[in-house]
């Protein structure tokens, strides 16, 4: 056992798309959360590992923070909490153009650990060459970081000195997973999630957050993976516009899916897509157990 060797567990949280989930994607070198431009893109904690030689971070990805107003916004925030505990390190990640919300005062002053907190303030690219970060400030006057770092996940500037800060804060340690290992989340998931991905991309803002995407079926052959997914809306009126024209919609997020899938699984994958109504889930504690959301 090599004496030096640092690992642990390291959470990203803050308000719903500030980059969490972009950011967890640049430092571990793949696409293992979904991620869009449209809030609480992520829905449940996904954890993905960096291994270097000196060091091991199991990264866990969390729902962006904000008030629940149904059931599975409670599940959500119940997903953040649980992700502050037993934790080696906290990144709380903001914007540099958003103002210091009430919400984030509350979130940092509830906070009960001895975790070290670094603030992540992502974007920088949105910023004008030489742009000041006031929002620094702001934070800095409401909490006392261990750290505090400029950076975009996007663009991966600065992310090298976040690693480094990471490593510095983790403990002495063992390999948690092997070396090779990047996620805990099954195939199954990562594909549901991908079909979830673009449809946030290509559907009305309005739907999104009313659809759901389960991996129903899933059959394994040696070069190949065939998996059915099925995506649950709320309402009939939504069922037509997810499925377009002569199915060129629900046909489109199945290709965009499916190449992601290759690309990350390495397995040729027929992916099979399908449009079901459940009116209502995001309340039914049945239908959220069923679609694998539970607290």
């Amino acid at each position: 056992m090599n004496k030096d060797f640092k690992s642990g567990f390291v959470s990203l949280i803050g308000r719903p798309n500030v980059g969490k989930s972009t950011l967890m994607n640049t430092l571990v070198g793949e696409k293992i959360a979904i991620v869009s431009n449209k809030p609480q893109t992520t829905r449940n904690r996904v954890q993905a590992v960096l291994t270097t030689d000196e060091f091991q971070a199991v990264f866990l990805d969390t729902p962006g923070i904000h008030r629940a107003k149904s059931k599975l916004d409670g599940y959500m925030q119940k997903s953040v909490q649980t992700a502050l505990t037993e934790i080696d390190v906290i990144l709380y990640l903001c914007e540099p153009t958003t103002k210091l919300l009430e919400e984030d005062r509350g979130v940092l002053s509830g906070i009960q650990t001895k975790a070290p907190i670094v603030l992540v303030v992502n974007k920088t690219d949105k910023l004008a060459a030489g742009g000041d970060l006031p929002i620094i400030e702001a934070y800095r006057g409401i909490y006392g970081f261990s750290e505090i770092i400029p950076i975009s996940a996007k663009n991966a500037e600065n992310t090298d000195k976040l690693v480094d800060i990471i490593k510095k804060y983790l403990p002495a340690g063992v390999r948690y997973f092997e070396d090779d290992y990047l996620t805990d989340c099954p195939e199954r998931q990562i594909i549901a999630e991908l079909v979830r991905e673009k449809a946030l991309l290509l559907l009305r803002d309005e739907i999104p957050h009313g659809i759901a995407t389960v991996a129903e079926r899933v059959t394994e052959y040696p070069q190949s993976l065939t998996i059915e997914v099925t995506i649950y809306c709320e309402k009939r009126s939504h069922k037509g516009i997810i499925i377009g024209k002569n199915g060129a919609t629900l046909k489109k997020i199945g290709t965009l899916a499916r190449e992601d899938a290759q690309r990350l699984l390495g397995v040729k994958i027929n992916l099979q897509t399908w449009v079901k109504v459940k009116e209502g889930w995001r309340d039914d504690d049945f239908l959220l157990r069923n679609m694998g959301y539970s607290s």
